[in-house]
């Protein structure tokens, strides 16, 4: 094995206790299926990270409880997720960066691959959580636009509030509050997100809207980039970021607000600060971001949606810092906002109407 498949790992020099908890007991090779898969101290995404492996290598698994196993590495035993393991290798890389997997089935697909952080891309470096991959669907149909949209179903990522990053590639503070407070040099990789009125988790519905949304632009001939499909997902804000930088044409990150007045739609703009629209990327896509957000307003409005104000707050995101595409954080409501399945299809409708009118502008 190679110097680089070893990656493991500095860290591992704690052996896991040998009385294993229970678990079906096995004693077989497996191959790691994840860009860069976490080896754990035990068997919780809390338990510490002692290490990681690269996709492709070939390790021993000594027992799985269909969640986690037990895996030995450089001859130390640790605990991976059991769902990152398969008997196969994993195929082959495409054009260095994903590899092809068939997911969900859609009339409207005719291919689809993993999309993993590519270290060598730009800002990739700045990313604490980058494991997993988002996943590519090339659209099938005879009007296909040859664009793609990257739809980034807003939080949805376990441990993201305790990492992180920094806010500027820069290193320079904030400009303005939010999540984070106005000067803070650091954020959170990513954030939990809020509560509905009703306990639903913001996570949940921004991923129930992204769904909406990806059928709905796959069925206009958009390729898709889906940052995530489940309700946890290993990628930060950075790195979702970046995969949004090298595979999509824009990028639409999905959330509710956190106030309680049921407010309507709006979307954060850049801010009108000397300081941070002169730092890079900011500089050179800014007027990019703000008039793919006022398209999306405009499309949300005419489908019959509730706007807030104007229809654009300022706010310094770690999104738009690194951004090197038109991006935007949409936001759909608040707590007290309809998410209810008739809501979600009106929303996804004025989204897609704003995304069209946009793409449509920029030939």
């Amino acid at each position: 094995m190679n110097r680089k498949k070893m990656g493991l790992m500095a860290g591992i020099g704690l052996l896991i206790a040998a009385a294993a908890a229970p678990g079906t007991a096995l004693a077989d090779t497996v191959y790691v299926t994840a860009g860069n898969l976490n080896c754990r101290e035990g068997k919780s995404t809390d338990s510490a990270v002692l290490g990681t492996v690269p996709r492709g290598t070939k390790i021993q698994r000594e027992s799985d409880d269909g969640t986690w196993s037990r895996v030995t590495v450089n001859g130390k035993a640790c605990y991976v997720a059991s769902r990152y393991l398969s008997s196969q290798e994993p195929a082959s890389v495409l054009d260095g960066k994903s590899a092809v997997q068939v997911h969900e089935k859609n009339v409207h697909v005719e291919s689809s691959k993993d999309v993993f952080l590519d270290k060598n891309w730009e800002f990739a470096s700045f990313s604490k959580i980058n494991s997993e991959a988002a996943v590519y669907y090339k659209n099938g149909r005879a009007n296909r636009k040859g664009k793609t949209v990257c739809v980034n179903a807003g939080h949805g990522t376990r441990g993201g509030s305790s990492m992180k990053t920094l806010c500027h590639p820069d290193g320079s503070p904030k400009v303005t509050g939010g999540t984070t407070g106005a000067g803070a040099v650091y954020a959170s990789a990513i954030s939990s997100g809020m509560t509905f009125a009703d306990g639903m988790p913001e996570s949940t519905v921004t991923l129930a809207m992204a769904k909406k949304l990806k059928d709905k632009l796959l069925a206009e001939g958009y390729d898709v980039v889906m940052i995530r499909e489940e309700e946890d997902v290993q990628l930060d804000n950075v790195a979702r970021t970046v995969i949004a930088n090298n595979t999509a044409d824009i990028h639409i990150s999905l959330h509710w607000d956190s106030t309680t007045s049921d407010k309507g739609c709006f979307f954060m703009s850049v801010p009108d600060h000397r300081s941070y629209r002169a730092m890079e990327p900011v500089a050179s896509h800014w007027q990019s971001h703000n008039a793919l957000g006022e398209s999306l307003v405009k499309g949300l409005k005419e489908k019959g949606n509730t706007i807030f104000s104007s229809g654009a707050m300022a706010m310094d995101l770690t999104q738009t810092s690194y951004s090197t595409i038109p991006s935007v954080d949409i936001e759909l409501g608040d707590k007290a906002s309809d998410h209810s399945d008739a809501a979600l299809e009106k929303l996804a409708d004025g989204l897609v109407l704003g995304i069209g009118r946009y793409l449509d502008g920029q030939k």
